[in-house]
Formats: structure tokens, C-alpha cells, sequence
């Protein structure tokens, strides 16, 4: 039986889409959670309750490229960073997406709704506001990501050593 060859980077067998879809998961479970919670509570058609949701999403991004760097052993590649936070976005907003998809269908009742009728209209909110919800949350993944690798990115005195590494 052939044995792996051990990594000459430690924590290289972790990629970025791995770890963005990891910390992705835990994001979208934390934003479902407090989505419920904003529901059950009656905050939900607020505002504020959405921009704590997009500060939510931020952290998870930037703690997902946080990981990937610490894991690589600050050798992480300027776009596996960059991808990892945008598939850790991405993930976490199609969680919350479903979730909001599934509170707007059957809790409609107990829940005003008129923030988002006002900006979808009657017919079209639900499928309407889980795509917006989910390109929204993209988009915020996408900008905090590259934002986020303008600290976490390497410093590396010669390119071509880093490429090697890579």
C-alpha cells in the first residue's frame, strides 16, 4: 500500500474551497440561528437585525481566511485566501438564504413582512428575496475577502520563492 508523501508546507493538505466551505457551515448555522431568534423575537423586519447579519458574515469571512493562513504557516497563496472567504460567503448565504426562504413561506402570519413586499413586491418576495439574499451575501463575501488579504496576505521578499511554495 503507497503512503501519501508528506507535505513540504505544513497544513497544505487543507485547501481554501475546504475551508471556506467548513467555515461557511458554521457561519450559515450561526446566521440561521440568529435569523430564527430575530423572527421568534420580532425584529425581523427591522433593518438593524440585517446589519448585524451582513457584520456576522464579515467575521466569518475574515476568521476563515484568518484559519487558512494560520494553518498553512503564513504560505497561504494570495488567491486560495481570497477564494476562501468568498466560498465561506457564499455557503453562509445560501444557508441563510433557505432559512429566510422557509420563515417568509410559512411564518408569514406572524411576521411582518412589509419591508420586503415594499422592495419585491407581493408576488415574487420569497424566490426574490432568497436570490437577493444570496447575491447580497456573495458580494459582501467577495469585497471583505479582498479587503481581508490586504493584511493576511504574505510578505514575501521574492515572487518567484512564493510560487514555488505554491
Amino acid at each position: 500500500m503507497a503512503t501519501r508523501p508528506t507535505p513540504a508546507v505544513p497544513g497544505a493538505s487543507l485547501t481554501a474551497e475546504r475551508n471556506g466551505v467548513r467555515y461557511g457551515l458554521i457561519t450559515g448555522v450561526v446566521l440561521s440561528v440568529y435569523t430564527l431568534v430575530a423572527a421568534f423575537m420580532g425584529f425581523f423586519s427591522r433593518i438593524e437585525a440585517g446589519s448585524l447579519d451582513v457584520l456576522m458574515l464579515v467575521l466569518g469571512s475574515v476568521l476563515a481566511i484568518r484559519h487558512f493562513r494560520q494553518v498553512r504557516g503564513n504560505h497561504m497563496p494570495y488567491l486560495g485566501g481570497y477564494g476562501t472567504g468568498i466560498i465561506c460567503a457564499m455557503v453562509a448565504s445560501v444557508i441563510l438564504g433557505v432559512v429566510a426562504f422557509v420563515i417568509i413561506t410559512f411564518m408569514s402570519e406572524s411576521i411582518d413582512l412589509t419591508q420586503i413586499q415594499s422592495l419585491f413586491g407581493e408576488n415574487y418576495s420569497t424566490i426574490v428575496a432568497l436570490l437577493a439574499i444570496i447575491l447580497m451575501g456573495t458580494m459582501t463575501g467577495v469585497i471583505t475577502s479582498l479587503v481581508a488579504m490586504q493584511y493576511y496576505k504574505a510578505q514575501v521578499s521574492d515572487p518567484l520563492a512564493m510560487m514555488k511554495e505554491a
